[in-house]
């Protein structure tokens, strides 16, 4: 063998110790993270300075590839081995770092899913306890599903929330929401409903003990009553499907009307307050994408009532109001067509809910209030004021009773003779209703309720029955708050009594008028509205353009102002009705003829003096019979409207139907039989600076203005 001896080549000492400083480090860092080397080995290592033996004792034990042992055995650099020793350890540090850092990794998450799963399947164990024969909550929602027998689109769904929920952590905000998705849709009536009663005798007989008077709405229930009994049985059929809207002034029984017919037919009663409500998820529901959504008032009602049929009144619904959440009133109108109600979307839901089956009944206090669109599907069946003997009957039938119950009072405790009754009506309220006569009923059942308790404890024994006099009734109720009477005793000069038609009822509007000297100039006050200033200004036109025939000096105008007003400054009005009343009025402070007292009326003037029809005919007579007047002047086209009158209250009124102003002048203003001197004339023409005409013999000495 020839041979030839390696030597190897010379380094700088102080660079191969620096470099044996750092495969050291490495080689400790190596040892931790691979953990490969025996103690002894390590030790050996460590204990070796020279660069060219540290160099072959780490390729040694750490190098296992032969190819590269190879390259470190040719290498006769012992610097240039150590600085590929250092690189070689560096990546392997690296990676075993890497790794175990993925390995842990990878043990944390395996040790939370089988912290996860063990956890799980403790609750599932304790569900099962909880649970009893049911099985789990998640067997338990599919097990309510199949037994409520959804339709199969609302099957499906629930299904598939179900299946959602059993994958959700259980303590999620999603979870929640799904759950209680599943909840509702589970609590709706999608089979249940109640079995109609079509007895029409046993519905008079309800709505008879129920409610006094109102014939025409009970006609058009019992009405309602009969086609859906005729139709129960035809699927297509729409005839008893109408939406009924009871449009009246407050406390005449709309609401309790809805109570009683629900009775009538013997299905559930709902009632959903629509009152100031601007909001239309109020209607649809909130999509439940939202943190505590919630249906709709609509499909809430279903819930809460429990059967598909039961009777939902929307109360107030002249009160929905809309901004920038949507318009309620729009909602409305898929809930309120037959046509589309049988596919009813709510946003929460998610699902068609069929409302075909359901009766619904809306109240108003005046159409005003109500979009036309809405409007279009409602039948409007009105609710006029009461007449006196219908509040005493529903004083003496319902409401006395009522409170005697809720007062504790036994039924023959408090005795009220019609005379009282009436006394108490006349003097003590004064409304289309009788909300305010059910408060002062409750004050006389609580006063009469502290005047037996003293004289039980006085007398030792149980008190007689309380007797209600003209003294007693002052004393509970204390003096009367209204006159009678009609507040204007006699015929006046520049004042007239008209009437008009409010959202709780006919009221009495007094005009009055004032002539100063002046230019011309004309004033309305009273918080008269706009229509109605334009009524004056069309009054004021007409005499003008008629002050030959009226007796008046055709330049009254240029020498006078003018002062309209209208009495109870605070409550607002409008309205044209009131055009001949402020005629009336205007023409006969100008003329100085008195109006008569005892005479109210209503109607447009145009400025030809043609007066026009008028609505709510029936509020304003009756507003007029409440106030003591027994004479009303109307437009002669709403003679066709006295059928909705009581018949009683047409035998005491007295009306006299006009189709133009110089029928009313002729009917309303006096002159003929009151006396009135000379000198009395004169000073009213002085003082209107207008010239002085034959004085008229009949108007009375101290005719003026008060």
């Amino acid at each position: 063998v020839e041979a030839e001896a390696a030597i190897e080549e010379p380094y700088n000492e102080n660079e191969g110790a620096i470099l044996g400083g750092v495969v050291h480090d490495l080689i400790q860092r190596y040892s931790e993270t691979r953990n490969k080397l025996n103690p002894e080995v390590m030790e050996m290592i460590l204990q070796t300075t020279d660069a060219s033996h540290l160099a072959d004792l780490v390729t040694t034990q750490l190098i296992t590839d032969a190819g590269r042992r190879q390259e470190y055995l040719e290498n006769f650099n012992p610097i240039s081995r150590l600085e590929q020793l250092s690189v070689q350890l560096s990546t392997d540090v690296e990676m075993s770092e890497l790794e175990a850092k993925i390995k842990e990794r990878v043990r944390s998450q395996i040790d939370k899913n089988q912290r996860e799963y063990y956890l799980r399947e403790q609750l599932k164990v304790i569900h099962d306890e909880l649970s009893g024969e049911g099985g789990n909550e998640i067997e338990s929602l599919r097990q309510q599903v199949e037994d409520k027998q959804l339709p199969e689109d609302a099957h499906e769904k629930v299904m598939r929330e179900i299946t959602r929920l059993e994958r959700m952590p259980a303590v999620s905000a999603e979870a929640t929401i799904v759950r209680n998705y599943i909840e509702t849709v589970l609590a709706m009536p999608w089979h249940e409903e109640s079995d109609d009663n079509y007895d029409l005798d046993h519905a008079e007989a309800v709505l008879d003990a129920d409610h006094f008077g109102l014939e025409h709405v009970k006609e058009r229930v019992i009405e309602f009553l009969a086609v859906r009994s005729l139709t129960r049985n035809i699927p297509e059929a729409s005839g008893g499907s109408a939406i009924l809207c009871l449009v009246g002034p407050p406390g005449v029984g709309k609401t309790s009307l809805g109570q009683s017919i629900a009775r009538a037919m013997n299905r559930e009663f709902v009632r959903v307050s629509l009152g100031g409500v601007r909001d239309e998820a109020e209607i649809r529901g909130h999509r439940r994408t939202y943190i505590g959504a919630y249906p709709g008032r609509i499909i809430s009602a279903l819930k809460n009532a429990g059967t598909t049929n039961p009777v939902v009144l929307l109360d107030e619904i002249d009160k929905l109001s809309s901004d920038y959440r949507g318009d309620p009133a729009s909602a409305l109108l898929e809930v309120l067509d037959p046509e589309q109600n049988s596919f009813f979307v709510d946003h929460f839901l998610d699902i068609p809910f069929d409302l075909s089956n359901v009766l619904f009944l809306t109240t108003s206090n005046q159409l005003s209030g109500i979009p036309l669109p809405l409007l279009d599907r409602l039948e409007v069946i009105e609710i006029g004021g009461y007449t006196e003997d219908e509040k005493i009957g529903i004083a003496r039938n319902h409401l006395l009773p009522k409170q005697l119950e809720a007062h504790g009072l036994p039924e023959e405790s408090l005795l009220i003779s019609e005379r009282m009754w009436t006394e108490i009506l006349r003097g003590y309220t004064r409304e289309a209703g009788v909300r305010n006569l059910e408060r002062q009923i409750a004050t006389l059942c609580r006063k009469a309720a502290r005047e037996i308790v003293r004289e039980t404890e006085d007398e030792d024994e149980e008190s007689k029955s309380i007797r209600l006099t003209q003294k007693r009734l002052e004393e509970y109720l204390g003096p009367r708050r209204y006159g009678y009477d009609q507040q204007f005793h006699e015929a006046l000069i520049g004042v007239a009594i008209g009437l008009g038609k409010t959202s709780i009822g006919g009221e009495i509007i007094p005009v009055e008028v004032a002539t100063m000297p002046g230019s011309g100039k004309l004033t309305i006050t009273g918080q008269a509205g706009d229509v109605m200033r334009e009524s004056a200004q069309a009054a004021l036109s007409y005499a003008r353009s008629r002050a030959e025939q009226l007796g008046i000096a055709p330049d009254f105008q240029e020498k006078i102002d003018l002062h309209i007003h209208l009495p109870e400054g605070a409550t607002p009005k409008d309205g044209p009705s009131a055009g001949i009343t402020m005629a009336t009025a205007l023409i006969s402070a100008v003329s100085r003829r008195p109006v008569d007292h005892s005479i109210a009326m209503t109607g447009e003037i145009t400025l030809r003096g043609r007066v026009l029809p008028i609505g709510g005919l029936k509020e304003k007579t009756l507003a007029a019979h409440r106030n003591g007047i027994r004479t009303v002047i109307a437009p002669a086209e709403n003679e066709r409207d006295m059928i909705k009158i009581p018949e009683k209250v047409q035998k005491d009124m007295t009306f006299i139907w006009v189709e133009n102003m110089d029928q009313v002048v002729n009917a309303t203003l006096l002159g003929d039989d009151i006396e009135l001197p000379a000198d009395a004339l004169a000073d009213d023409a002085a003082t209107m600076d207008l010239p002085l005409e034959e004085p008229h013999p009949d108007l009375p000495a101290d005719a003026g203005f008060e």
